[in-house]
Formats: structure tokens, sequence, C-alpha cells
């Protein structure tokens, strides 16, 4: 009997250690970089502020609003693409890499915002699209006359005949908009290869006088005083140059998706070695300007593919890579039907996997994905900027998630996105981007104060704007946006910015963690992600952590605890779908510090793993003496 109570322990030891996570603290002898603790807030330029009442939005207005960022937290703003452009996809088909679209402004105007969020303290990134071009840029003009050194800038192949002998592309490729990736041409007798829309033909990166000009492009920018790129569609960058055909998937699979690409296996379109060649290329001339100045320029890149391919982009032991590559963990593999296990499972995932010595980042949406609004439902809001802010690493917001906007719904004859329209009325609504890229909701005025009252916005304002906008919200004791305010402090703290990190499944539906720093105060986010109300027990934690007198720190807006409210670890309820930020010191409610640690090791890192060692041997001592 009593072996059969040891071996019971050692498995619900066993069994705790699978679960939980634990992130030791940064090495305090390092100085985090900028970069590493900022929270970036992405800025989609058309659906931000429209100045000039054409129902488009601009850098004017971008700058007539900068004051959001510095009142929210915000260290550094993302812009979508503001280049020169026929807007076939908004922004990313560009025909002129170094000119602004007038439908944004001018070059004075991004200099103007510039210099206002300097004032602010605030950094700006851009958006560089490396992978295609518009089709109304000169350089594609000049390739498709065969004009050198442009004849090759782009990728062109002869066409095949078939039974009929009828002109049909050179291999089955697909477009990620749907449909066939080459378009002929007529006056070049070739067709031409586009990943995307047909406007937007793929750039030749075996081309080396392509590749001198893209890197030149980045300068362009960098010489004026951006601050880094995120860089776009990066695994399109190279393709087989066999140009066989890519494996239809079984058809089960395949009947079940309406864009075509989604059919297919793709080894020679994506995630080719000399993708990550390229960009340990463009990291180089980021680094070019911090070795002239000492600041740094951020390169992240964006990578929907498989974990491990998402990883390389971070470069190896010989080449340096992004100093980040998007984590999407939080989108692609939660919903609001996760439970806690899933939120665990999402969140090592990532961890487990970064490479030693990567900064960590966090995202729960963007201009392509469905809002975190409409994806975990509107009181999962702030539950879910709590995980996005309070994680170890970066935290990236999407416009509008400060306040909890949620996709509109966009009628078929109000879509604009191409991929919404290659879907066709019956797929549009599964497929368009336009739901979560919808007007701004400032206040409660005509189209949500996004233009004028008497203009007409480019995308639907959100009906509910009238209730869910920022002024509304700044007016509110308790609001996402106040909520948010205070996660963005939070951030600045040494815990959060240093500590060490623990996570695991309270029970079926609660998730938690901690941030951790010795002599420092300690934070505890409480999730429950289920839709009924969920008792709470920290008895199965560590004693650091059950034994602490827990308050309030901040609480989601559906919870029923507030501010400075005394909890007691044996056991408190929580509502559907609320979270809670606690601390464990008084002086955690009103203020933070942002000195420097002194430690190297979390104590509270190495406190349970040494009593669990400890316990271990004791065990097996006394199963040897049985």
């Amino acid at each position: 009997m009593r072996r059969e109570c040891m071996v019971l322990l050692i498995l619900n030891l066993a069994e705790y250690f699978a679960n939980s996570k634990t992130v030791p603290v940064k090495d305090d002898k390092t100085t985090l970089d900028w970069w590493q603790t900022a929270v970036y807030y992405q800025i989609y330029p058309r659906s931000f502020k429209d100045s000039n009442g054409d129902g488009i939005g601009d850098l004017k207005g971008i700058e007539e609003k900068a004051e959001h960022f510095k009142d929210i937290g915000v260290d550094c703003v993302w812009l979508s693409p503001i280049f020169k452009s026929p807007m076939a996809d908004f922004g990313y088909d560009i025909s002129d890499y170094n000119a602004i679209d007038p439908v944004y402004g001018t070059m004075d105007d991004f200099v103007s915002l510039q210099k206002k969020l300097k004032s602010l303290g605030i950094k700006i990134i851009m958006d560089f699209v490396p992978n295609h071009s518009s089709d109304e840029h000169e350089w594609f003009k000049k390739s498709v006359e065969k004009i050198d050194p442009y004849t090759d800038y782009y990728v062109w192949r002869d066409g095949k005949c078939d039974t009929n002998n009828l002109r049909i592309p050179p291999n089955n490729w697909q477009s990620l908009f749907s449909n066939s990736a080459w378009t002929w041409n007529e006056q070049r007798g070739q067709y031409y290869l586009h990943q995307f829309d047909p406007k937007q033909p793929d750039l030749n990166y075996r081309n080396k006088e392509l590749v001198k000009e893209m890197k030149n492009n980045l300068r362009f920018w960098l010489d004026l005083g951006v601050d880094g790129y995120r860089v776009d569609a990066v695994p399109y960058l190279f393709e087989d140059l066999q140009f066989l055909d890519e494996t239809r998937k079984p058809e089960e699979l395949a009947k079940k998706e309406k864009n075509t690409y989604f059919q297919y296996y793709h080894p020679y379109t994506m995630d080719l070695p000399e993708t990550y060649d390229m960009i340990s290329q463009f990291r180089d001339v980021l680094d070019e300007y911090k070795s002239k100045d000492g600041k740094t320029r951020v390169m992240i890149t964006e990578a929907y593919t498989t974990l491990e391919n998402t990883m390389r982009y971070y470069g190896n032991e010989t080449k340096v890579g992004a100093h980040m590559s998007f984590n999407f963990e939080l989108i692609e593999r939660l919903n609001d039907y996760s439970n806690a296990s899933k939120f665990n499972d999402a969140v090592n995932n990532w961890l487990d996997n970064m490479p030693d010595g990567k900064c960590a980042n966090w995202v729960i949406g963007n201009h392509d994905q469905p809002r975190a609004a409409t994806r975990f439902g509107s009181e999962m809001v702030d539950a879910m900027n709590m995980l996005n802010m309070l994680l170890p690493g970066v935290a990236f917001t999407y416009m509008g998630e400060e306040i909890g906007m949620s996709d509109t719904a966009v009628r078929w004859d109000q879509t604009v996105d191409p991929r919404g329209l290659n879907a066709g009325f019956e797929g549009f609504s599964g497929l368009s981007r336009d739901p979560a890229r919808t007007p701004y909701q400032w206040n409660a005025t005509a189209n949500a104060g996004f233009t004028a009252a008497s203009s007409t916005p480019w995308l639907p304002v959100n009906p509910n704007y009238w209730k869910l906008n920022l002024e509304v919200q700044r007016k509110q004791h308790c609001s996402h946006y106040t909520v948010y305010k205070r996660l963005a402090k939070l951030r600045k703290t040494r815990t959060v910015q240093r500590g060490s990190f623990e996570g695991r499944p309270l029970s079926e539906w609660v998730y938690a963690f901690t941030r951790s720093l010795p002599s420092e105060e300690t934070y505890l986010v409480v999730m429950n992600v289920g839709s009924e109300e969920e008792r709470v027990d920290l008895s199965s934690w560590p004693t650091a952590v059950k034994d602490e007198t827990w308050l309030v720190h901040t609480p989601s807006v559906n919870s029923q605890f507030s501010i400075g409210q005394s909890l007691k670890t044996n056991g408190f309820t929580m509502r559907p779908k609320s979270a809670m930020v606690l601390c464990n010191k008084k002086n955690a409610l009103v203020s933070s510090s942002t000195s420097s640690s002194t430690s190297s090791l979390s104590q509270s890192s190495l406190m349970f793993p040494v009593a669990m060692l400890a316990v271990a041997f004791g065990l097996s001592y006394l199963l040897a003496k049985e």
C-alpha cells in the first residue's frame, strides 16, 4: 500500500512537470534593446483616420491621432504599406517602392508624422513587400519588353500545349488568391508567375541585379530614419528551378477547400533553402546602420508555414536571421472552444521550439485574420490582451484590439478584398479579409469619427460603433481601454521584462501563468476560458504561489472582482470568460519599477524543481528499504 501511494505521488509529480512550463529570468547583466520589450501597434492606414474627407485613412490622420499611441503605452507603430500602388491589393501591389501613394499623402506628410512620433518617444517600422511588385511597376513594363537588365526581374516561362493543342500554363501551381498562379502576357509571349493576384507578379530573386535593387529599397527608408521592417510573405521568395507540378491533396481533403491553393501541397513554391539566405542578406542591410550609430533596426518576418520552418527565420550559428519571426500560434491553434490545455500547448509550443537566446513575440490579430473579439467572443477581449501583453517577449497589437473591436459584416456588394472577390458570391464570406479591416471606431458620431459625416468610408463602419468606440471607453471607469492601459504599464516593470515565466492549466477550463523576479512583485494571470463559472484552486502550485496573499491588480470588465481586492488562494470563483491579473504586493497596484534586476536566476523557478528532486530521492530511498 505504501509503495502504491509513493508511485501515485511520483505520477502526480510527473503530470505537474508535463503540464507546466518554466522559463527562467533573463540574464540581468545584458541590456535589453528597445525592440525586445516593445509594444508594437499595427496600423492599417486606409482604416485608421481620414483627414481630408475622401473616405480613406491617410498619414495626416495618423499624425492627428498620434497622442493615442502614447496614451495607451505603445512603443513602436508598424505601418502597413503606404507606397505608390494601383491598389489591386490595397498597397501590397507596389508600383514605386520609394514613393508615397497620393491617397495617403506626400513625403512631407510622412516626415511630419515621423517627427511627431519621435517627439512622443515612439518608433516607426514599415512594411517591406519583397515577393512581388505591381504589374504597373516600371520594372515589369520593361521586363515585358525584354529591356535589360529588367528582362529577368520576374519569373517568366513558356506555356505548354494540351491534348487539343491549346496553350496552357507551364505547370499546375496555384495562387494564394485561388486559381492558376500563371497569367499569359501577349506582348512578351510568355506566362509570368504570381503567387498572389495577377496584378502582383513575383520577383525573381535568382537575378542578382534585382536583389541589389531590393536592398536599395530597404536603404531608401532606412536613410529617412525608419526603425526597421516587417517583411511580408517571406516563404514565397524562391521557386524550384525544375518547375515541377505540385501534388494535389487526397480528394477527401481537397474537395473541402474553396480556394484552389489549399487543394495542393507546396514543396516547390515555398520555404526553399535559398529563402533563408535571402532573409539573412536583408538583415545584413539593416545591420549596416547599426554598425554606424549603434541603434538597432528591427526586422520581423511574416511566414504562415510550419513551426519548424518559422523558427528557421531566426537564423542559425553561421547566418543571422530576423530579430523575430511572427508567432501565429495564438491565432492558428486557439478559438472560443479551446480549453486550458490548448492554451497551455499554444504558449509552450512556441517557447519550447524557439532557438535559445531569441526573443519571443505574441500576436492575437492582424489585417489578414478575423479579429480576436470575433474569434473568441467579446467576453474574452481582456483575457486575450492579458495573454498577449504579459507572456515573456514582445507584444503586437492590431489597431482596435485595445477597445475590443470586432469584425464587421461586409456584404458581397461591399466587398473589395481580391481574395474575397476571387471566391465569388458563394465563398467570399469565408475568405474575404475586409471584415477585420473596417475603420477604427473613434466615437459615436457619424462614421465613428473616422471620416467626415458627409463622406462614404472605403469599407463600412461596424454598426456597433455607437456603443463600442474609444471615446466612450475613455470615460468609463472599467473598459477594455482602461484594462489595456494597465497591461501596457505592467510591461514596463522589471518583472514582466526580465522575470521568469511559469504557466499551466489549473483545471479543464482555467489557464494561469506567473511572471516573477526575486525581490520584486510577482504577477499571476488567471483566465477562465470556459463558458461556465469555475472554481479556482491554487493549491497545486509551488509554495511560493499558493501561500501568497493575492491582490487583484487588473480584472477583466466582466469580472466580479475589483482592483485591490484580496483573494484566498484555496478557492475563489470566476465568471465565464473572465480573467484577472493578480499581484502579491500592494505597491504594485499603484506604481511600477523600471530599473534593472540584480539576480541572474529566479528563486521561484529553482525552488520547486529542487524540492521535487529532493522528494524523488526520498522516495527512491524509502522504496529501496522496502
